[in-house]
């Protein structure tokens, strides 16, 4: 790959990558431990991540279990999950915290669906900013002593890599939406 739009690439692989990080937090009806990344704990003072804490299991489909590594740690863990976006009350035994997720109703599959594709539009919208940005940098290129016709070849090559990733996006908002409709 030509080194003067290499840096346009890596933007949109960047740009794909978080997109399905996103994907991995929205749950679909099975416990997944990816619901928990962005929870941070108050450990001893330090905004921690989670899974640095403990250790999670999924010991059935529809549960989540948090076993911290030190027992003083449940009541910080319990609070930061209360406090997230995750919407589900933890249970714990002194020593374990556990997250139940209910079945998803058909009107919250839909919704999570919706939500899907406008995180696949956003992501669209970013590599397609991505692309404008690259041909103004090509154009500016122009001005200086790279001939026309190679102008045109890089102009190509963006307008491919852009097609390649918003197929690749389309493809991963459809695959997140068949997981969440599939009961």
């Amino acid at each position: 790959m030509d080194e003067r739009i290499k840096v346009y690439d890596d933007k949109m692989t960047k740009t794909y990558k978080n997109l399905l990080e996103e994907f991995a937090t929205i749950r679909a009806g099975r416990a997944n431990p990816n619901v928990l990344n962005k929870i941070k704990v108050d450990y001893y003072g330090t905004p921690t991540p989670l899974q640095q804490i403990g250790n999670i299991t999924v010991p059935e489909p529809r549960v989540l279990q948090i076993q911290p590594w030190e027992a003083s740690m449940v009541k910080a863990i319990e609070k930061a999950i209360l406090t997230s976006d995750i919407g589900i009350n933890p249970s714990n035994d002194g020593r374990i915290i556990r997250l139940v997720f209910p079945e998803l109703t058909e009107e919250r599959r839909k919704d999570l669906v919706k939500d899907i594709k406008k995180k696949g539009e956003a992501g669209k919208v970013a590599v397609r900013n991505i692309r404008r940005d690259a041909n103004d940098y090509l154009k500016k290129l122009g001005k200086s002593d790279v001939s026309e016709d190679e102008i045109k070849d890089l102009e190509e090559k963006v307008q491919k890599m852009t097609d390649k990733y918003i197929k690749d996006i389309d493809k991963a908002v459809e695959e997140k939406s068949k997981e969440i409709l599939t009961v």
